[in-house]
């Protein structure tokens, strides 16, 4: 047990900063399966490091929320079963917490200084156990490690580590899935009677079979959800009824509620314009000049075909705050060696 009652473990996670487990997140890549390659990488956008860590050594951590303009489940630590339903991983969840959470209670010194090594490590002994391939494994280890390192061994541990998939998806192998993904771009056999209005499918959630509504061709995604007249204000609190499954206020790119992680068809989204640029690294939600990155605002990008998302559980502004405590981690440990 290090001073601060933290294990050798938890010392060792807490030596990683966001840009080491960006640099982590992109050497495993090539180790993640297909079927959640860009589910992980939506995940640690939803869950970002510096804002947990802001939480944490804020005064108050409300007024610091406050602040931010945060709304939503922000806090991982109320969710820690829950945050990564949309990977396909998330049905080894039991196992993969298991055995991170063994690891981190031993008093012994991680076996490597490396943490992708170690994601590795423990990713394939899982794998092994459970007699599937470790490619399916990786990426749902690599959130339980980060989600460790965020809450804390007491509050991980404290959690039953369930599983909460349908049956009807709790079955299908990763290929079925990736084909299930490709689906709903043909308008089928009599589609020619559309003429140039087609339709596609927008799924918001896989685990359910009713999350989808209907997007027309070059529609923004909140315009072609607010046609889904379902109430979703039981399901999230930020939905105004009648508006559809997708949080929504402004629709002008200003409020920064409707971002979302597209986990299959960012190809046939319209490209990233100016004013979805520069909001969304405003809000913090990204910061990447690709022109289809796989974080968007619902209400700039226009379908072109069928896509699945993930609606995160909060929203808020918090991209300048992350400039100045990137800064600050700097200055800090710049003065630290001198």
């Amino acid at each position: 047990m290090s001073t601060d009652g933290q294990t050798l473990f938890e010392a060792f996670l807490n030596q990683h900063d966001s840009q080491a487990w960006s640099l982590v997140t992109g050497d495993l890549a090539a180790s993640i399966h297909d079927v959640d390659k860009t589910a992980t990488r939506i995940w640690f956008a939803f869950f970002p490091l510096d804002l947990a860590r802001g939480l944490q050594q804020a005064e108050n951590p409300q007024q610091f929320a406050a602040d931010l303009l945060l709304f939503g489940n922000y806090l991982l630590k109320d969710q820690i079963d829950t945050s990564h339903r949309f990977l396909y991983g998330h049905r080894y969840w039991p196992q993969v917490k298991a055995a991170v959470g063994d690891l981190a209670a031993s008093e012994r010194v991680p076996s490597s200084l490396d943490l992708s090594a170690q994601i590795r490590e423990v990713a394939g002994g899982v794998a092994a156990s459970a007699g599937v391939r470790e490619s399916l494994i990786v990426g749902i280890t690599a959130v339980a490690f980060m989600t460790l390192q965020q809450v804390g061994l007491a509050a991980f541990a404290a959690y039953p580590g369930t599983v909460s998939l349908d049956r009807r998806l709790i079955s299908k192998t990763p290929e079925q899935v990736l084909s299930d993904r490709a689906k709903g771009d043909s308008q089928g056999p009599f589609g020619f009677l559309r003429g140039e209005r087609k339709v596609y499918p927008v799924t918001f959630d896989e685990n359910d079979k009713t999350a989808k509504f209907e997007l027309i061709s070059t529609q923004e995604i909140t315009t072609a959800a607010a046609n889904d007249k379902r109430d979703y204000t039981m399901r999230d609190a930020r939905c105004v009824r009648g508006e559809g499954p997708i949080p929504v206020q402004c629709r002008s790119a200003a409020c920064g509620t409707c971002w979302v992680g597209v986990l299959s068809g960012a190809e046939k989204l319209s490209e990233v314009g100016r004013l979805e640029g520069a909001r969304i690294k405003t809000f913090g939600y990204i910061d990447s000049d690709e022109p289809k990155p796989i974080i968007r605002l619902a209400c700039r990008a226009q379908g072109f075909g069928a896509v699945s998302i993930v609606i995160p559980p909060w929203n808020g502004v918090y991209g300048d705050f992350l400039r100045r405590w990137r800064e600050h981690q700097g200055e800090t440990e710049k003065s630290a060696s001198t």
